[in-house]
């Protein structure tokens, strides 16, 4: 019969994902004759567990490059932007115990899909897509077996045909007949 033993230890006990398209409305100083570039940088993200769900709050910088005065002037109108993402989350382990640890990683950076000057020929509107995976770590408890003879210590120390490789030959004595 064998014994058993329970351990307190750290693991993933709980997952979440999500994938998130937004809009912006950016304001330049110029009326936009046409859009030359739009890129987004500066990501930075902080994440929390709050109930059953983690909040991922963060910012990023919308850059656009744009022309005006009919195509003779060119611009970029930088604008800062925050977003909170809500994600919901999937339990392994409903019983464990002190699970505020919290890993947030970007699958998707935060970039430009399309960026288009609006009907009035005033604002451009910039379509971002990113993407987070959060991992909610946790103290749970695991059982074990434990094998009352000790460890298996059967590691196999047979010789190798690589090992015969190293061997040097040298040292073999001859004999003449």
């Amino acid at each position: 019969m064998a014994e058993y033993r329970e351990i307190i230890t750290k693991s993933v006990v709980a997952k979440g994902r999500k994938f998130t398209q937004t809009h912006h409305t950016i304001c330049p100083p110029h009326h936009p004759s046409s859009i030359l570039g739009c890129w987004i940088i500066n990501h930075e993200y902080k994440a929390k567990k709050t109930g059953r769900k983690v909040e991922v709050h963060g910012t990023y910088d919308i850059n656009v490059w744009y022309s005006h005065h009919d195509n003779t002037r060119t611009s970029v109108v930088t604008e800062k932007v925050e977003y909170k993402d809500i994600i919901k989350l999937k339990y392994r382990d409903e019983h464990c115990f002190d699970d505020n640890e919290v890993m947030a990683r970007v699958l998707q950076q935060p970039n430009c899909c399309e960026a288009e000057i609006t009907s009035n020929g005033t604002r451009i509107v910039v379509q971002a897509e990113r993407e987070f995976l959060v991992e909610v770590v946790g103290e749970t408890k695991v059982c074990v077996a434990v094998n009352p003879d000790g460890c298996d210590d059967d590691w196999d120390f047979d010789i190798d045909d690589d090992d015969y490789e190293d061997l040097d030959t040298a040292f073999i004595d001859h004999k003449k007949d």
